[in-house]
Parts: C-alpha cells; structure tokens; sequence
C-alpha cells in the first residue's frame, strides 16, 4: 500500500508476546503482555467460542485496561492457562490495585487442536507461567507451528486425514507515526485463499493428497442438517497498534478486522468455528478509527498468508509448502 512500509509485529508498540508449545502433544499457548495495562476490545463472530474474561471487554464494564491476553489451544480445556499467566503477573506485581494484592486482568481464548497430537495434554498454569514469563524477561514470537498455532490445521469439512497443516503468522505496517499489525493462529473449519489472486492457498485437500478442493462445495453439497458436524476449528487474532482509541472504538476495530477473515476464509464464521479477533491500543498516536479500522482487515488477511507460508508439515499433516512440492 502506498505510503506504507512493512514492520516487525514486535516494533508496533509496548505489548510484549511470549510463546510455549509443547510440540509433541500438538498444543500451545501464545501471551500478549502489557505491564501498564492495554485497551481492548474483542468482536466474537463464530458460533462455537472457548474463552475466558471476555466480557472484560464489553464498552459498559468497568474496567478499562487489561494485562494480558492468551491465545491458545485446548478447547475449553486449555483456559486453564490464563491462571498461569495471573499467577506470573501478580508475583511480579501486575494488576489492579485491590489493596492487599494486585488483580491482573487476563484475557483468553481457544482454539480446537485436541485431534492433533496427544488428546489429554492441554495449555495449562503451567504453559501459561511459563509464556508469560517469556513474554516479559524476552520475547520470543514467531510465524510457524509456534505458541497457538503449533496444533493449527484448516480444511476439515473432510476429516483430518484431508486438511492443511497451518500454524500462527503476522504482519505489521507502518505509515508516518501510525503502526498497525496483526497475528493470526490460523485454525479454521474452511479453505484459505489469496484475496489479492483468488487462489486457493490451504484447506481441503484432495483425497490423495495432492491438491486442494473446495470446502463450501462439500458443504453445499447437501443441503440437510447436519448434526454434530466436525467442530475443530476456530481461528484467532489480535490486532496490536499504537493508536489511541478506548473500548468502544476497538470493538469496532475489531470488527471491521473480521473483513479480513472473510476476504481470506471460505467458508467463515460457521457455528462450527469460535472465530475472535482482539483490538489493542497499547500508545498515544492520534489516528481515524476508519483509516485503523480499514489496514486491520488488510494486516488479518496478510497475517493469515504468512500463517500457511510459514507452517511447516506435522502430526501428519502436509503444510502448503510440502504440496507445493
């Protein structure tokens, strides 16, 4: 885009990201850490969410910064994570001042991975300590099968044995004093497509394995319900800028990142995915909500290129870039 230049996700602004993944079960956990406190808003539009603490996020509730915030795999399973990332913070004493302790006020959500490795390990206190900690003594994020996105697959309508292997990617702008980035762990029920060509980049895959087919014409295919369709999926994001915008306005931020989401997913925000995107406004820069708003979608759908490009095969699964091969 004009006038803008590429950046590294971690030169956007204060928020610090740790990441642990334990490679062997297929699961991880990745933490966006603020010791001051963020503002946040977060706009859920699948059907099937794991999370925790969202409601923090609502325009009419008291609070107005958070902490942290967790992505991570598990499920429902995996919440337990953000009791990890609590218990670091207060030992470091970060939170809300309640007089006789500190309160930090985390954030979380998960995505399904139990399929891929092993079914009974999740992100646990733990994990979520331990990338905490990470995130704040030395960062530590990366693209690939890193954090959330170690256990991240797409195309599923078929069963596991035709997705895509994918993992967690980013993508950071900058323009004048403004910055704006993205990171995406890429686990979504559809296919992924290139906005900028058409084509299709990751999801179902043919039945030998060789190339893709599309994952809205195997659900149209029929046009019964369908009960307990496969439901391991869910992808999510965190949009990160140094803007200034309070609760309200990142909620809306968040949203219009959701674009993003559709332009590059098909089909997306089933019932059968938890689709979340957060906003977070971590500086001072004055900057339109529309102008933010607008270069979230586009920093969402390149965050989600880069989490095909960089995934690498795993438990089984090819990576786009082995079916290239």
């Amino acid at each position: 885009m004009s006038g803008m230049k590429e950046i590294s996700i971690q030169d956007v602004c204060s928020v610090r990201i740790g990441q642990v993944e334990d490679r062997k079960a297929g699961t991880g956990c990745t933490v966006f850490l603020c010791p001051e406190g963020m503002r946040a808003g977060l706009d859920i539009r699948g059907g099937g969410p794991a999370a925790r603490e969202s409601q923090l996020l609502d325009p009419l509730m008291a609070a107005q910064v958070v902490h942290a915030i967790v992505l991570a795999g598990g499920s429902a399973f995996g919440l337990n994570a953000a009791g990890g990332v609590m218990k670091y913070l207060e030992e470091q004493d970060i939170g809300f001042d309640v007089g006789v302790t500190k309160v930090p006020l985390v954030c979380q959500s998960d995505l399904f991975d139990l399929t891929v490795g092993d079914p009974f390990i999740r992100p646990d206190e733990t994990m979520g300590y331990a990338a905490a900690r990470q995130a704040l003594t030395a960062p530590n994020y990366r693209d690939g099968n890193y954090g959330a996105g170690c256990g991240a697959t797409v195309g599923k309508l078929g069963g596991m044995e035709t997705c895509t292997k994918t993992g967690i990617g980013s993508f950071a702008l900058q323009a004048g004093d403004l910055k704006i980035g993205a990171v995406v762990a890429l686990n979504a029920l559809g296919d992924v497509f290139d906005w900028r060509t058409g084509t299709q980049v990751a999801g179902l895959l043919t039945a030998d394995r060789t190339g893709f087919r599309s994952s809205l014409d195997q659900l149209t295919a029929s046009i019964q319900t369908v009960e307990n369709r496969f439901v391991e999926n869910t992808t999510l994001g965190v949009i990160l800028t140094n803007a200034r915008f309070e609760k309200a306005a990142l909620c809306k931020i968040a949203g219009m990142g959701h674009d993003g989401y559709a332009r590059s997913i098909r089909p997306v925000h089933t019932s059968f995915d938890g689709d979340s995107i957060y906003a977070v406004s971590a500086g001072e820069v004055a900057a339109d909500q529309e102008v933010v708003g607008s270069l979230a979608a586009e920093v969402i759908s390149q965050a989600i290129l880069r989490a095909v490009e960089s995934a690498e095969s795993a438990y089984g699964f090819l990576a786009a870039r082995d079916l290239a091969k």
